[in-house]
Parts: structure tokens; sequence; C-alpha cells
């Protein structure tokens, strides 16, 4: 305002549009400095503005912040949100005037953090030239606590300079925003039980050894009462009328639902309830769209973020594999099969958005011919949201789960197909480890190599090649979309998969097209089916979020219950 009233009015409507950026669009892309140096400012803004809320109204209430950790906890979900750490000491120490010790016991007490990934390039870094440039206080406060933390290591790590240089809040000139979550906070947890196990292992081992007793595990929950009772009336209706109502109040009611496995009315009504929802999701996409999809016809559903690790790819190989094997056996026996998609990439990730096009392309090439089109289609849905995942939930038949096994933390889709009665098609990984126990391993269809068997190949030393090598199919699937077709082709996807293949997809690609031929047995057979739906449905009220915030209640935030 002041640069405006003395005439400089290029000056001030630049300083407004400079701080009007912080809300246009959250997260921009980050490959270039710019939208670093943007992201930064838009986690601290967001946890400053929360951090800060939260002081207040707990003052307003209390007087004072003494009693902070006994009435708050703050979950850290993922390393977003880690600068309110930063930000929460800096409130202590500059404007109430605790010291160093007392402000870092309130917010051990206060804090606790999840995480999301395994994968340890994917955690969080900040140059630290960014850092100190755009919150220069805040940077002080964290190289503070860098040089506390590397004295208390050295106590119980006395000498082992690597690994100390490993945990530290800084290093390699970054701020390592997992280290000051795990530092500071009171409780660490993975999503499910086999990603906190791999925390412990692997990327978090040395803080597992540093404070075993703040690692734990709560296994992630949806909100059941939307996928279920807002999103499938068809289904709601049939569980009242043989289980009673109990189930809309508690997820865990939904056992009852196994006593009816063997009950061929009650199966055949739950097939009819699928095919309701199947075609009313046929009908939505023909209005919205115009495509035109077969209600008969599997509906087999990949619908999650588009990354190299949950093997989209994978899936758009077997869709390849089964193209080529109709052009050369157009009367073959096959179950018709619509393959739906739904996925965003990340602005700058450029291999996801050639995956997209791959399945793109093809389902375009699959179109274009008569013949096969009648018994294989591709869907990729547009502006994959909410609104639409609650009308193609209810109509899955298959959940595709199929990223190496050892990679995703838990997912939650796999959940919401459970919930509607889709069969998993997955591997060992995440989540989907606890729902084949729950529901039962023969209720699903599993394939690929376990974490162990990862690991191992890994460490011996993997070549995509020795596995495409005598493998017609591969080699026949990588040679078309090689020379691709109308003019565009995948080389960059099929070199990735010849060369590097991180994610180790011509490894399992085999036992994936197992996989998918056994589906194409299951569904022939309706009693066996609809059976292995029934028991998905029935036993997945453990995956209730309900479930999952009295974890963290109990375990985490000593949050007393009320009755």
């Amino acid at each position: 305002m002041n640069s405006f009233n003395a005439g400089e009015y290029g000056s001030a409507m630049s300083k407004n549009a400079s701080a009007e950026l912080i809300s246009k669009i959250l997260y921009p892309n980050d490959n270039h400095v710019e939208g670093k140096i943007l992201r930064l400012r838009q986690q601290y803004f967001l946890s400053a503005a929360s951090i800060g809320d939260i002081v207040q109204m707990h003052l307003a209430n209390y007087g004072t912040l003494e009693n902070l950790g006994e009435k708050v906890a703050i979950q850290l979900n993922d390393t977003h949100p880690t600068l309110a750490i930063p930000e929460l000491m800096r409130i202590l120490l500059d404007e109430c005037g605790y010291d160093w010790d007392k402000s870092f016991a309130i917010c051990q007490e206060v804090f606790a953090y999840t995480n999301h990934t395994v994968m340890a390039e994917a955690l969080e870094k900040w140059s630290l030239d960014i850092f100190k440039m755009t919150l220069p206080r805040i940077y002080q406060i964290v190289v503070e606590m860098d040089r506390r933390c590397r004295a208390e290591l050295e106590e119980v790590f006395p000498g082992d300079q690597g690994k100390i240089d490993y945990m530290a809040p800084i290093g390699n000139n970054q701020v390592r925003m997992a280290n000051i979550c795990a530092y500071v906070s009171h409780s660490i947890n993975g999503v499910s039980k086999l990603h906190s196990e791999i925390i412990k292992d692997s990327v978090f081992n040395d803080y597992y050894l540093f404070k075993p007793q703040a690692f734990k595990n709560v296994t992630n929950g949806i909100a059941y009462r939307r996928w279920l009772l807002s999103s499938n009336k068809g289904l709601c209706k049939l569980l009242d009328e043989t289980i009673g109502d109990g189930y809309r109040y508690d997820a865990a009611e939904l056992a009852k639902f196994n006593d009816f496995a063997a009950d061929k009315q009650v199966l055949d009504r739950l097939e009819a309830v699928k095919l309701e929802n199947k075609k009313n999701f046929a009908n939505y996409l023909a209005k919205s769209t115009g495509q035109v999809i077969d209600p008969n016809s599997i509906f087999d559903v990949q619908v999650k973020r588009m990354h190299e690790y949950k093997r989209q790819h994978l899936n758009a190989l077997n869709i390849a594999a089964q193209y080529l094997y109709l052009k050369e056996n157009p009367n073959a026996d096959f179950v018709p099969k619509t393959y739906i998609f739904g996925a965003k990439a990340a602005p700058g990730y450029y291999m996801a958005k050639q995956m997209i096009r791959m399945i793109c392309k093809l389902g375009q090439l699959i179109d274009a011919d008569p013949v096969i089109r009648q018994k294989l289609r591709i869907v990729f849905l547009e502006e994959y949201c909410v609104s639409l995942s609650e009308r193609l939930m209810p109509a899955s038949e298959v959940s595709e789960q199929i990223s190496l096994a050892g990679t995703e933390a838990s997912g939650t889709g796999n959940m919401k197909f459970m919930l509607n009665g889709a069969i998993t098609l997955g591997t060992l990984d995440g989540a989907n480890v606890e729902i084949a126990a729950a529901a039962g391993q023969e209720n699903e269809v599993i394939f690929g190599m376990l974490t162990p068997e990862v690991n191992n190949l890994k460490a011996m030393g993997y070549h995509p090649g020795a596995f495409i090598l005598g493998d017609d199919v591969a080699s026949a699937v990588l040679n078309l979309l090689e020379r691709g077709w109308n003019g565009e082709n995948f080389y960059e996807v099929t070199n990735n998969l010849r060369t590097s293949d991180p994610y180790m997809v011509m490894a399992d690609f085999k036992d994936y097209r197992r996989a998918q031929a056994d589906i194409q047995k299951l569904y022939r057979d309706r009693d066996t089916w609809n059976r292995m739906s029934l028991k998905n449905i029935a036993n997945s009220g453990i995956f209730s979020a309900d479930r999952s915030v009295t974890d963290y209640a109990r375990d985490i935030w000593n949050a007393p219950f009320v009755k």
C-alpha cells in the first residue's frame, strides 16, 4: 500500500502478484528453481497458518503453552508439512521466550510422523541455498537442530560418522525433511503392516536402532460410508435384507455377510447388483464422453497416480499381448474385456506422460479394428475425480494393484474396490497383503515376486534382457510398441524396459499374463466368481477409517475415548 500511495504503481502491482502466486496453483511443476521456491513457500505458508491457528486457539482456551503436548496432537502426513516443526520452535523460542530444551520437548510431545513412501529417492529434500534464502529464520533453527542432533547421535553411535551423516537433518548441502520428522517426532508409523516393517528394515533402519519404541503401524482406512452407503445403493439393499443395517454404523458387521457364501440365491442377487452397476456406468460413460462399452464384458480397472512403480505399463503390455493373440486367433474363446484407466501424471514426469500416450494410442488401435473391439476395449477416463470414482467403484470387477513388491506403501483404492466386491489382481505389496489375509488369498489373484525376491534380484544385478530372451510374447509386444503405428512409436517406454527397467516389469510380465489368464477362467465360473466377490465385501470392514483413526487415537495421540 505504501508503494502504491508513493506512486510506485509497477512495484506495488508486482509485489501483489508475487503474494498472490502462493495460492494460485498448489504445488506447481518443480523441475526448475522458480517452481521449487514457490513450492517451498507454499509448504511454509500452509504449515505456518495451521500452527498459528492451533497455538492461538490453545492460548485462548488455556492461557499457556505449558500443556500444549498434553492437549494437542499434530500428525505429519508425509513430509510436506515438516516445516510445522521449526515453525512451532520459532513461536516457542522467539514469541514465547522458552529456551531450546523446553521448546524442543514440547515439539517432541506434539508431533508424530506418518511415512508414505518406501523409496529413498522420493524422500523430500531441499537445496540449502534455496531454503536459506526463502526461510532465513527457519533455516537458523534447522541448523541448530542439526548441530544438536549430531551431538546426540554421537553419544549413541560414537565414531560412526557415516551413520550420523545419513541421519542428520542437514547433509550433502540439503535440508532433509524426513530426517527432521524422524528426529523430532515421538512416533513414526507406516501405513500397512508390510510398509511399516520395510521402513524399519531399510529407509529408517538407523532411526529404528536409535529409538525403536517410536516405530508403529497404522494400516490405512477409507471412508466406507462414502464408498458403500453413498455409492452403491444396490449392494446396500442386498446387505440390509441379508445381515441388517448394523454395518452402516460399524463396518465390522459386514463380516456377517460371510454366512451367505454358499447361498446360491444371494450370489445370484449379488451378480445382478454388479451387472446393474456396470450398466449404469456404461450409460454414464456414453452420455458424458460418447464412448460405448459392453456391460457384459469384464470391467478390469486400474485407477491411481500414473507412475512407473505402479506399473500401468505392465497392464498395457498385457493388453498389447492380448491384441496380438486375437489378431492371430480372431475366433478364440475369449471373455470380452474392458480395461479402464484413470490417472494423473506429475507435470514434469516425462515417462509417466509417455505411458499415458501409449495406453491411449493402444486403445485407438484396438478401437479401429472392428473384430478385436468386440472382445477388447480400453477406456482412459479424463478428469478422474471422486465423483467419477463413486460411479466406477461399484461397477468394477477386477482391481489392478500391480506395483513392484516393496514399493507401494499401502494403497486405499484397493480397499474401495474390495468393499464393492472387485477381485484384487495384484502383487503382495502394501495393503494387498492384508487384503489377501482378510478375504483369503484364494479369493484374490496374486502374482509376481515377493519383496525378498525383489531385493535378492536387485542384489544379484537385474538384467531385463534375461527375461525378454526366450519369451516370444514379450519380444513380440516390445517389437510392436517399438515400431508403433500411424506414425507414432513408444521407443522411450520400450527402451526403458529393455535396458534399466527400474521396477522390474519384465521380470513379472510372464506371471502377470498367467494371472490374467486365471481371471478369464474364474470369470466363466459364475458361482466361484460371485463367491470370491462376496468374501471380499464381507471381510473389508477392517479397512474402515473408523478403525484407522481409532488406532491413531489409542496408539499415537493418547486421546481418551468419549462414550
